[in-house]
């Protein structure tokens, strides 16, 4: 997801993500401790979305 895909998405929507994308990492992080991941590349990839969700989050927090 695009910085300007998350943009477009409201407020709520965006804690909502920024909720599941949370629970998707500890989850990927755990299972890649008991058996490593194909591809752990995705972990580091969640990491950066989660960023920009906070990042645009704050953002809009500050601007109000």
């Amino acid at each position: 997801m695009k910085a300007a895909e998350i943009r477009e998405l409201t407020t709520k929507e965006l804690e909502e993500k920024l909720q599941v994308e949370l629970e998707q990492i500890n989850k990927m992080k755990i299972n890649h401790a008991i058996s490593p991941l194909e591809n752990p590349n995705v972990i580091k990839e969640s990491r950066k979305k989660i960023a920009r969700l906070q990042t645009i989050l704050k953002e809009r927090e500050l601007n109000k």
